[in-house]
């Protein structure tokens, strides 16, 4: 009986997902090392370097991983409120008694360690979000729902702002997907869009202006159902929400965000040009991928990652030093690779038999393209640096291990998939 459960407990696991997270996790390493190799110390290998570090946490990553494997899938259903609650408690705990890192007071120091409480957050926020779809078989068509799912969500949105750390805080908007997979009205995703054009617009336009296009477009829709009453009633609450939100945007924007972080926003749009400062990183990380050509220059052989001149290199940055030593192909490897698993976790996600797995599974999907997308599109000077790392390839201990547990749980529940409903 032991020897059937331990064969079925191997067969149903998918390997081959667990395979593309550990080439990922070893190309992380290598390109971690690389940045750190300094070949005229005696010692080649230390586990006080980054790399070494990193190496720890791989393995610790994949102990913690496996022991996932081996829970009841119910467990994470049955406590994906405590769970949730502790992260919430961590986020608090983070405003009193945090580290300062970079202007982000988001670690608590453990001896040696530090722990990132938003990285955690993210499987939290993902099992209740799911627990609560699946447990009240709710349909996100009606307000109250969709007010509770939102909650869920803002909730530690709002504990990461207060740190402040606006890069992980707009990871949380990912989940906007995995509720309209559920039922959420596709005009909420149109207003959510809308809410993006409107911000970028009001660092272009002045706000008369806007409010008068604003206004100009509600007045014509009014005029349209002037037979309607009830239609004028709500294009006239839109119209008013809209013109406030303004106001809102560009509070957020000037007295919110950091002067970098309004920098690096107004850089990607073009609105400034800086060189030397905010934009240093990017033009660097640039001339770094376009250094690697199709090839790349080799194994350790990347002058832009032996001298330092991309900041953050092993972290935010980390891509660009795959971009200059293995060039186009292992830009290209690596992509296919995070599309691969992304397209695998997408399809186990659908054939999931319980409600709770398929949002669960769609949550980590979307939040690792969320990474995937803005950390490359950071790189390649497509998208504003917001500092969030490259899913199981930049250096960091709380964020690899945050991705293994969201993906392990998944792992998990598809495992189980016939069994748990």
């Amino acid at each position: 009986m032991i020897q059937q459960q331990s064969n079925r407990f191997f067969f149903n696991v998918d390997w081959i997902t667990i395979l593309i997270y550990i080439a990922l996790c070893m190309i992380g390493f290598l390109n971690i090392f690389s940045v750190q190799y300094d070949p005229d110390k005696s010692a080649a290998f230390s586990f006080a370097a980054e790399y070494g570090k990193q190496l720890i946490f791989i393995f610790t990553a994949l102990i913690l991983g496996l022991s996932i494997l081996l829970f009841d899938a119910k467990f994470f259903s049955v406590f994906a409120p405590v769970i949730y609650g502790v992260t919430i408690i961590l986020l608090i705990a983070v405003l009193v008694i945090g580290k300062n890192v970079g202007g982000n007071q988001a670690w608590i120091q453990i001896g040696s360690f530090s722990l990132q409480p938003s990285e955690l957050a993210k499987f939290g926020t993902a099992l209740l979000l799911a627990r609560y779809i699946s447990t009240f078989n709710i349909k996100l068509n009606t307000l109250r729902p969709i007010l509770i799912s939102m909650g869920i969500i803002g909730l530690p949105m709002c504990l990461i702002m207060l740190q402040p750390d606006a890069g992980s805080m707009l990871v949380f908007l990912s989940f906007m997907f995995p509720l309209y997979r559920e039922g959420l009205p596709g005009n909420l995703l149109i207003i959510f869009w809308g809410m993006v054009l409107l911000f970028i617009l009001n660092l272009f336009l002045s706000s008369f202006l806007l409010i008068s296009i604003i206004l100009l477009i509600g007045g014509l829709f009014a005029y349209n159902n002037r037979k309607r009453k009830q239609k004028i009633i709500s294009i006239s609450i839109i119209t008013l929400l809209a013109i406030g939100y303004l106001f809102v945007a560009k509070y957020i924007f000037y007295n919110i965000l950091k002067p970098h972080q309004q920098t690096r926003i107004e850089l990607i749009l073009g609105l400034k040009s800086d060189n030397k400062g905010a934009g240093y990183n990017v033009i660097q990380s640039k001339i770094a991928i376009g250094a690697g050509q199709v090839t790349g220059r080799g194994f350790l052989q990347g002058t832009q990652t032996k001298y330092d001149y991309v900041p953050a290199q092993s972290t935010d940055f980390i891509f660009s030093t795959v971009g200059e030593e293995w060039g186009f192909v292992g830009c290209f490897a690596v992509i296919a690779l995070f599309i691969f698993l992304l397209l695998r976790i997408i399809n186990m996600a659908e054939r999931q038999r319980s409600v709770f797995s398929r949002v669960y599974g769609y949550a980590i999907a979307c939040i690792i393209f969320f990474h995937v997308f803005i950390n490359i599109g950071m790189t390649i000077g497509v998208m504003p640096v917001i500092g969030i790392p490259l899913p199981f390839i930049s250096y960091g201990g709380s964020s690899l291990w945050s991705f293994t547990i969201l993906l392990f749980i998944f792992l998990k529940l598809d495992s189980n998939r016939m069994g748990f409903i």
